[in-house]
């Protein structure tokens, strides 16, 4: 525990310790461990989900053949990864005139793992929404043929975007989400605040404690479909991000802590 006099907020409600729901930072250059220094915090990490990739047996029952689309669309790295995983085991070598769509700036540069970067090829939309990289994908919807490479628990939005705009196009399901076992942690400690990254995340939190009441724990989410999932279980969003002032969670987090000391 980090030492320190407690941090209040409005209503009153100490701050003391922060669960975040993602494995801990590799580096202790990470923003998380500079506020857990300015503001003498206690921040812990633990995953609430875990990937597992569907093995090339499984998707193969799909019937999707990879080979015949012209452009992939990427909303996360685990996209990333799973999907090259699946070609480099079913040994297909995508073409390099294969064009891709992806979320954020962060998920395109992440495809230097895997391809020759170009940016004639390589697109992504200017706010890190998904209204933005569907403005990009709507320029080239006539032309491309689209391969959704996803979770079993995808973006329902993008589907629904290629359905409405009778774009050619295949959801592949190349893993899966599965919730971790949290109950200890959240026992060990009455966290002040849980922050999410994922609907997955959320859904975790139920899984493993059904009779979870909020009272005065604050919750923090990463992005709209993670606000979304919060308010539909009925929980209060105290942090949400990104944000015009607050492009990152834990910069959200840094304005949340900073309001609560004036």
């Amino acid at each position: 525990m980090i030492k320190g006099g407690p941090k209040k907020d409005l209503q009153g409600k100490q701050i003391q310790s922060i669960l975040i729901s993602q494995p801990k930072p590799e580096t202790e250059k990470s923003p998380y461990f500079d506020l857990a220094k300015k503001f003498n915090i206690k921040l812990d990490f633990f995953p609430f989900i875990r990937v597992e990739g569907l093995p090339a047996k499984e998707f193969r029952k799909q019937k999707i053949d990879i080979l015949t689309y012209t452009a992939v669309i990427f909303t996360s790295r685990n996209a990333v990864d799973h999907f090259f995983r699946i070609c480099e085991e079913m040994k297909i070598k995508v073409s390099q005139d294969c064009k891709y769509f992806c979320i954020t700036e962060a998920v395109a540069l992440y495809l230097q793992k895997f391809i020759l970067y170009r940016k004639r090829k390589v697109f992504y939309g200017a706010d890190g929404s998904t209204k933005g990289v569907l403005e990009v994908m709507n320029k080239h919807r006539d032309n491309e043929k689209f391969l959704f490479p996803s979770s079993d628990s995808q973006k329902k939005d993008i589907e629904e975007w290629l359905k409405t705009n009778k774009c050619e196009y295949a959801t592949a399901t190349l893993y899966k989400t599965v919730s971790n076992d949290v109950k200890e942690i959240l026992a060990k400690t009455n966290y002040d605040m849980i922050v999410f990254f994922s609907p997955s995340g959320v859904r975790s939190l139920f899984e493993n404690v059904p009779s979870f009441e909020q009272n005065g724990t604050r919750i923090g989410a990463f992005g709209p479909t993670t606000s979304a999932a919060v308010e539909e279980a009925g929980l209060r969003l105290d942090v949400k991000a990104p944000a015009p002032q607050a492009p990152s969670m834990a910069a959200a987090l840094d304005q949340y802590l900073a309001g609560l000391k004036k």
